[in-house]
């Protein structure tokens, strides 16, 4: 049991958060010990915004209105704690009391007609009200025939992380400056997908094809420096032969141009990707200047090297070698063998565009005229 707080503050004391079962919030009487809680103004009321999943998706800030905005009452009675019993107070989904109570607070006996919120600090109101406004909201969406619920929460609200999970909220994924929590409201286990297992990394395969030259790297701070072909991971939002092409200049100070995708490779648990799925895409560049500038930091080595030499070295990768290869017998019998180029098609989203990779298609294939 935690121990009142210094006199002239609201005081709460919190004795145990338990794995609440989804059911009704009770109504009752305000005042006076033992009886359930009224819910806060506005609670049932969340909106929230649908999503493609057949659930709701819900900002803290919309939980926390006027949460946050609850004045505070300060006790300056000398004689507050003898006024003060520690009375159970029942749970707010579950209605009780007793040994299963989510809250025990420390009672203005004589005074009864004095609702117990006001004796909440700030922090506490903010948790209370949180449970009510979700819980409430949860009942009404289940009526709705809603499956799930997803609750994103900014990261200097973090502690509102607990109360949700003494909901049943479980994290689905973390930004920089938010986490998102869910809560499955459907039948039988959670269908809702997984976050980003996977990260992309591209390189940039350079290959003049007038001196059959293409640029190679040796990474810095490797404990086996082999030549392999300049790349990184791509960021978010970018294309992958814009990444090729960035991370290309980046490390060598070489300028080019994406031509086609060569090969992808998927790894998993990954070291390089805290143990999750790797995809791998190297790019055929056209080099569009020729003077080298490598990255200090990130290269020890950079040269362009010819092809085949390249392609029978033993000083180099796997992958790096099976795709000389492939770009020396796709310089011999034509590109058109090898290249998987790309062409950008509207989605099934209004307004929203992808990159399709694939083999050439002929023309009247795309249109599909003149095939009769």
């Amino acid at each position: 049991m935690l121990p009142l707080r210094g006199q002239g503050c609201s005081r709460v004391v919190l004795a145990r958060i338990l794995r609440p079962r989804l059911s009704a919030v009770p109504r009752g009487s305000s005042g006076g010990p033992g009886c359930a809680w009224d819910p806060p103004p506005g609670a049932g009321e969340l909106q929230g915004e649908p999503d493609r999943f057949g659930g709701i998706s819900l900002g803290s800030p919309e939980v926390l209105g006027e949460m946050v905005t609850i004045p505070e009452f300060g006790i300056d009675s000398p004689d507050f704690y003898s006024d003060l019993r520690e009375v159970p107070i029942p749970h707010p989904l579950t209605g009780v009391a007793g040994a299963e109570a989510l809250l025990r607070v420390y009672w203005m006996w004589r005074h009864p007609e004095l609702n117990f919120n006001l004796f909440l600090s700030s922090y506490w109101k903010t948790f209370t009200y949180f449970i009510f406004y979700i819980s409430a909201a949860i009942q009404q969406w289940k009526s709705q025939g809603r499956i799930a619920v997803w609750l994103h929460i900014p990261i200097l609200q973090s502690r509102l992380i607990a109360p949700a999970a003494s909901l049943g909220f479980c994290f689905h994924h973390a930004e920089s400056d938010s986490s998102t929590l869910t809560l499955w409201l459907g039948e039988g286990p959670s269908r809702l997908p997984g976050y980003a297992t996977h990260q992309v990394g591209v390189a940039g395969a350079v290959f003049d094809e007038n001196t059959r030259k293409i640029l190679v790297v040796q990474d810095r701070n490797k404990s086996k420096n082999m030549w392999k072909f300049p790349g990184g991971l791509s960021e978010p939002g970018e294309d992958i032969g814009d990444t090729a092409v960035r991370e290309v200049f980046e490390e060598t100070g070489i300028k080019s141009e994406f031509r086609s995708l060569l090969s992808i490779r998927q790894q998993h648990a990954s070291p390089g990707a805290f143990g999750k799925s790797d995809m791998y895409v190297i790019c055929r560049l056209r080099p569009c200047s020729f003077t080298i500038n490598f990255c200090q930091h990130e290269c020890l080595r950079c040269e362009w090297m010819d092809l085949e030499d390249l392609a029978k070295t033993a000083d180099t990768t796997p992958i790096t070698s099976r795709v000389a290869r492939l770009l020396l017998y796709g310089h011999r019998e034509g590109f058109d063998k090898i290249d998987l180029t790309m062409e950008e098609l509207p989605a099934v989203y209004t307004g929203l565009f992808y990159k399709l990779y694939h083999k050439e298609l002929p023309e009247n294939y795309k249109t599909m005229t003149g095939m009769d």
